[in-house]
């Protein structure tokens, strides 16, 4: 059985990103800070809706979490 690597959009959800993968915890503490992690928005705000207020290039972000080994 061969495992299929998530790939993360704009649109994923900061909290899914962080439970999908725990190495991307660094990933988002680097852009956002370690706020995001007791933030109950973590769950229903999009990794686009954190780069906005964090004023960070959703894609600059993407391509490290996409990059991640699993």
């Amino acid at each position: 059985m061969t495992a299929t690597k998530t790939i993360f959009t704009k649109d994923s959800f900061i909290g899914d990103i962080v439970k999908h993968s725990p190495a991307a915890s660094k990933v988002i503490e680097k852009y956002f800070g370690n706020g995001c992690f007791t933030c109950p928005g973590m769950k229903v705000e999009s990794l686009s809706f954190g780069a906005m207020m964090h004023n960070v290039d959703p894609n600059t972000i993407l391509e490290e979490l996409n990059s991640l080994e699993e």
